[in-house]
């Protein structure tokens, strides 16, 4: 069954709608958690399809990609990956028909957290898998999933973990290198002062004595 939905921007990851469930299980905020590392990986640029299932624990998350918003759900591992990407399919083709023009501007999360209504009245429809229309739609030969690539959610989470902390290495050696070179001209400004600094001191005491000498007589 359904266990969990949201929608968020892939912009930046900001949840835009969530299907609230009063009976949800405590340990279901451990989840959420990671739907929303999943968001945060996609904003950062570690999306490597549209469509994924990713496996964590006795669940798996499926979610879609369209108009930079990704419609996210967890389900059951016995539950069918048709049907999941199917209800995920009716919930982006009406939250783009409500909200799509309001998508961008939205500065709050869950700026949409009435679609929860309609979220509830379509996880119901899907509730049942042996039902006549969820038995038509796994029947249906022209919606394919077979194709959608699954992983792992430590694999998932790790790579965009990995990068990041490559780019951080990375801008770190930057920044270090940078420190590095002033100090370097700081280094050979100091010396090249203390090496001319003598022979300008002598210099200018020769000259001083010579514009003394010359004031005198």
């Amino acid at each position: 069954m359904v266990k969990l939905t949201m929608i968020a921007r892939v912009t930046d990851g900001l949840p835009l709608a969530e299907g609230l469930d009063a009976g949800r299980d405590p340990q279901d905020e451990f989840y959420k958690q990671q739907a929303k590392s999943i968001f945060k990986n996609l904003s950062r640029g570690h999306n490597e399809s549209s469509r994924m299932s990713i496996e964590t624990g006795p669940y798996i998350f499926h979610y879609i990609i369209e108009g930079r918003v990704c419609y996210l759900t967890m389900c059951d591992r016995s539950y069918p990956k048709k049907l999941a990407f199917q209800y995920l399919e009716e919930l982006k083709n009406e939250f783009e028909r409500v909200n799509g023009d309001q998508i961008e501007t939205a500065a709050r999360p869950y700026a949409f957290i009435k679609f929860d209504t309609y979220i509830q009245k379509i996880k119901k429809l899907y509730l049942d898998t042996r039902s006549q229309r969820n038995i038509a739609k796994l029947n249906d030969e022209l919606y394919e999933v077979q194709q959608i690539m699954t992983r792992n959610v430590q694999e998932v989470l790790g790579v965009g973990e990995k990068l990041d902390h490559v780019s951080e290495m990375s801008s770190r050696l930057t920044s270090e290198s940078r420190i590095y070179a002033d100090k370097a001209r700081d280094l050979n400004r100091q010396a090249l002062i203390r090496k001319w600094a003598p022979v300008g001191i002598v210099i200018a005491v020769v000259l001083l004595l010579f514009w003394v000498k010359n004031k005198i007589w």
